[in-house]
């Protein structure tokens, strides 16, 4: 069993375990900041592009849970994210065709990551021709706890370069990308790169990457 984090329009490498692995997302762990649970990576004209769903701080800098986490709605982000994704693959093979259903994540309001990172999950699975079910975890889990027989990949799978571990199970397969003309191929991106470029051919991208 692989044990996963949430997260905002995850990666590549997360979605091969979601869509054809046995996982549970512990969603009782405390939220970490600068990590793949509020934040994606797509691919831009002058390369990655970071784009940070804003959250709530906590009262008097408590950890809050990732189940317990609001998001901020103080600055304009989601007309920015959807601005971001718009500019980077709006002339993509496919971005007419899925395009429309994840334009109204940016005009509708989540009180809670959880809601809105969880519905975006279940739209990509769907639009991936995966029927894999999503799962959590009862509890928060340490590490001490796991048996041999679960990866935890809640600290690993990090945009952090000193937290991010080697997937001996991960090998990212190379797709047309947007801008490849200009830059080379960027592997394990949010997975709507994938899905925009690809489009149906996505799912077969996702288990060739499977080792």
């Amino acid at each position: 069993m692989n044990l996963l984090p949430l997260t905002y329009l995850g990666n590549v490498q997360y979605y091969t375990k979601l869509c054809f692995t046995p996982c549970m997302i512990d969603v009782h762990e405390y939220f970490i900041k600068q990590s793949f649970r509020n934040r994606c990576d797509i691919l831009g004209a002058n390369g990655t592009v970071s784009l940070t769903v804003p959250v709530v701080k906590s009262p008097n800098d408590c950890k809050a849970t990732v189940r317990d986490t609001r998001i901020d709605y103080s600055k304009r982000w989601q007309h920015r994210h959807w601005e971001s994704i718009r500019s980077a693959y709006g002339k993509s093979p496919c971005f007419d065709f899925y395009g429309d259903h994840f334009a109204p994540f940016y005009g509708r309001r989540y009180e809670f990551l959880l809601d809105f990172n969880l519905e975006l999950a279940q739209l990509l699975l769907r639009l991936l021709g995966s029927d894999a079910k999503i799962r959590f975890t009862e509890k928060y889990l340490s590490p001490e706890e796991l048996d041999a027989a679960t990866a935890d990949f809640r600290d690993t799978l990090s945009p952090k370069p000193r937290l991010y571990r080697p997937d001996p199970c991960f090998v990212p397969q190379p797709y047309w990308q947007v801008f490849s003309e200009s830059i080379p191929f960027l592997p394990n991106l949010s997975v709507i790169d994938l899905l925009f470029c690809e489009g149906p051919g996505a799912q077969d991208i996702l288990r060739a990457s499977m080792r």
